[in-house]
């Protein structure tokens, strides 16, 4: 199956939270990280993120420096990669952030069941995709993507969407800042959220490729086996 490269990046508390039991968005690392999240991005082609996401944060999932979007248009590309939602039932709010700040592609990724009228409304703001009956095909939408010229994509969230990808055998590597906070809560949500894996044998190993210190925590980067 043809497929973009995908590189999920996440930052963490220091007991495995990426934010609070309300779903309440928390500044976990600093400005180094930011800087180096947003060089990351603007070497990718798109961002996704998922609905709850969306719905929680409200993030526009731009290029914030001025430097690296000349860089890009001076290489023939948009000055943001395009912006991809994962959003079964077509519940992205039509004026999220996303949809409008800053220029460049949208695609949002809904179900065949999602309401009709609400898929044509995104339409009219965004390229809209029907993958999946109940839930998003990711294998499908990945091949989606590909043909629409996307081949690194990097995926910030949330734990629903990161543990299906990896469910599914979809990422390539998982970049995890690990701050000096503890957020706690049994029902705070983790890198990693969903069903999960009962059989060991089933679990995604990793392999580490560099650990740095930053800012007040530590950047680990991981590499996914493939079987």
């Amino acid at each position: 199956m043809q497929r973009p490269h995908v590189i999920v990046n996440l930052a963490m508390s220091a007991d495995g939270k990426i934010s609070t039991r309300e779903r309440r968005q928390v500044k976990i690392s600093g400005k180094n990280d930011f800087s180096r999240v947003d060089r990351l991005k603007a070497e990718c082609d798109a961002i996704m993120v998922g609905i709850g996401t969306v719905l929680a944060d409200d993030p526009s999932l731009t290029v914030k420096s001025q430097e690296l979007v000349a860089a890009r248009t001076g290489r023939g590309l948009p000055g943001n990669p395009v912006r991809v939602v994962v959003d079964c039932r077509a519940r992205t709010p039509l004026d999220a952030a996303i949809l409008h700040r800053g220029p460049g592609r949208r695609i949002i990724a809904c179900c065949e069941g999602s309401d009709r009228k609400k898929r044509e409304d995104l339409s009219a703001l965004a390229e809209v995709i029907v993958a999946g009956e109940r839930e998003v095909d990711l294998p499908v939408l990945m091949q989606g993507l590909w043909m629409r010229g996307i081949r690194r994509l990097m995926v910030e969230g949330g734990g629903r969407l990161i543990g299906a990808l990896f469910a599914a055998g979809l990422v390539d590597e998982f970049i995890t800042f690990i701050g000096n906070i503890v957020i706690g809560g049994e029902n705070a949500p983790t890198p990693a959220d969903g069903p999960g894996f009962v059989r060991e044998e089933d679990f995604p190993r990793l392999t580490l490729f560099a650990a740095d210190r930053i800012d007040n925590g530590i950047l680990l980067h991981w590499v996914v086996e493939k079987n």
